[in-house]
């Protein structure tokens, strides 16, 4: 026995019973496994991942510093429902929507509502529900059907949207865009709206291409919907990305509560809010606009909570994390980075025009995010698909996929750049992008077109 115990802890790690044999993947051992056994496993697994900090796919945060990781570390066993327990994390949480809702000029801060949420989906589905429910109670004490609600978005919108109106039974109606329209920009949406519809959707950057929607605009045209008929409808900002970036590189930008038929904003806090993920915000211009029978009052572990959410037990880790940044940083702190963001992605774009083969669709100047497509009179012989596959190679990740519908014979690669994307490292992806295009404009016959997966914007 003596002998086993030496045999186990003396014993080469890759040389023990459980790195010499495969795990099993589908059902438990019988037995047990060493825990830095068990960890080299999964952290062995994990190495055939993607590097994160080269994936020019994802818009969610993928670098922090120590401190932030310190911090994390200390708090991520919280559970950010249990309010009783936590009363300072549950302050804390406040204070983040808060600041955030000075940040998006509300008129009132005070008199505002909010919460934190697993991620951006969860909080444009709490807007989404805030104005389905305000739209019967008008319905009802007017005598008037709920039947058949419909809400109004862009046809290049986040697939929440699609999630929350096949969930909650509403119509999604989808504005299409188009070479002549590349956003959503109240251009005929009279057409669109009428006495069902609880809400209108305006994105602040765009997932596919990271432009953004004109809220002004939409309002606008909103307004001259409802002088011509009577319609008072509100809009949702979906600024997932662009909440934590027009208000430090466009500040004069009308897009925000100082817009008032703008009724809430959601966005995410693991996106430009610079947060590791999952994090959501969502808030409301003031509290009568968040309907008081959605919000539950809970008794739990002690104490009588007030929670708005589709979620419950969720970690308060990353509200932890946005405050430290916003403590950290402050407005002068976020906006440096989120210029040197938006450099790179310029620097970026400028550089993939001069390539030759390629026509930006738009050039990073709203959030750090830019697309491109062939020319037409590119080499046949290949595809964005292939170039995406080629870059695969060097270790970058970018997307290749089809535009929304009446575009979807366009093909697109975009890029997002996040904070930890240097300018070193996007010039080593020019040359990277060079060689490879190079590459592929060689070809002396097609590259095979394989069926491409389907992109999840």
């Amino acid at each position: 026995m003596e002998h086993d115990r030496k045999f186990v802890t003396v014993n080469p790690l890759f040389a023990r019973p459980g790195e010499n044999t495969v795990a099993s993947k589908y059902e438990l051992s019988d037995d047990q496994m060493l825990p830095e056994t068990a960890y080299q496993i999964v952290h062995d697994e994990t190495m055939l991942d993607g590097n994160a900090r080269l994936n020019l796919a994802t818009f969610v945060g993928t670098w922090m510093d120590d401190h932030a990781k310190r911090l994390y570390a200390e708090s991520f066993d919280k559970n950010m429902i249990d309010k009783d327990e936590y009363p300072q994390t549950a302050a804390i949480e406040e204070n983040c929507w808060r600041i955030l809702a000075k940040l998006w000029n509300c008129p009132d801060p005070a008199g505002t509502i909010g919460t934190s949420t697993v991620g951006s989906s969860e909080a444009c589905m709490l807007g989404g529900l805030a104005l389905k429910r305000r739209w019967q109670q008008s319905r009802r004490a007017a005598g008037k059907s709920t039947e058949r609600p419909n809400m109004v978005m862009s046809s290049a919108v986040q697939v929440c949207w699609e999630k929350f109106c096949n969930y909650w039974d509403i119509e999604a109606r989808y504005v299409p865009i188009s070479e002549e329209h590349k956003t959503f920009d109240g251009v005929g949406l009279d057409a669109f709206v009428d006495e069902n519809t609880i809400g209108v959707v305006a994105i602040l950057g765009v997932t596919y291409t990271g432009m953004y929607e004109p809220v002004k605009r939409i309002a606008e045209a909103l307004d001259a919907i409802q002088a011509k008929t009577g319609l008072d409808v509100a809009i949702h900002v979906d600024a997932a990305s662009g909440g934590m970036i027009a208000p430090f590189l466009q500040p004069d930008l009308e897009w925000d509560f100082r817009l008032e038929r703008v009724h809430s904003i959601s966005t995410s806090g693991h996106k430009y809010g610079l947060v590791y993920p999952g994090l959501g915000w969502v808030i409301w211009r003031s509290v009568d606009l968040l309907p008081e029978d959605l919000i539950f009052k809970v008794s739990y572990l002690g104490g009588d909570m007030p929670t708005f959410a589709l979620n419950f037990s969720r970690p308060a880790a990353q509200v932890l994390l946005q405050y430290y940044l916003f403590l950290r940083l402050g407005r002068d702190g976020y906006t440096q980075v989120q210029q040197a963001s938006h450099d790179v992605a310029t620097y970026l774009a400028a550089g993939i025009a001069k390539l030759g083969p390629f026509e930006l669709w738009n050039d990073g100047t709203d959030i750090p995010v830019f697309a491109w497509r062939l020319k037409d009179d590119h080499s046949k012989n290949w595809t964005l698909y292939h170039l995406s596959d080629r870059l695969r190679t060097e270790g970058w990740l970018v997307p290749a996929y089809p535009m929304p519908a009446d575009l979807q014979d366009i093909t697109v690669q975009r890029i997002v750049v996040r904070n930890g994307m240097s300018m070193d490292l996007a010039d080593k992806f020019l040359v990277d992008m060079a060689k490879q295009t190079d590459y592929l404009n060689r070809l002396d016959s097609p590259m095979p077109i394989e069926t491409q997966p389907a992109f999840h914007h």
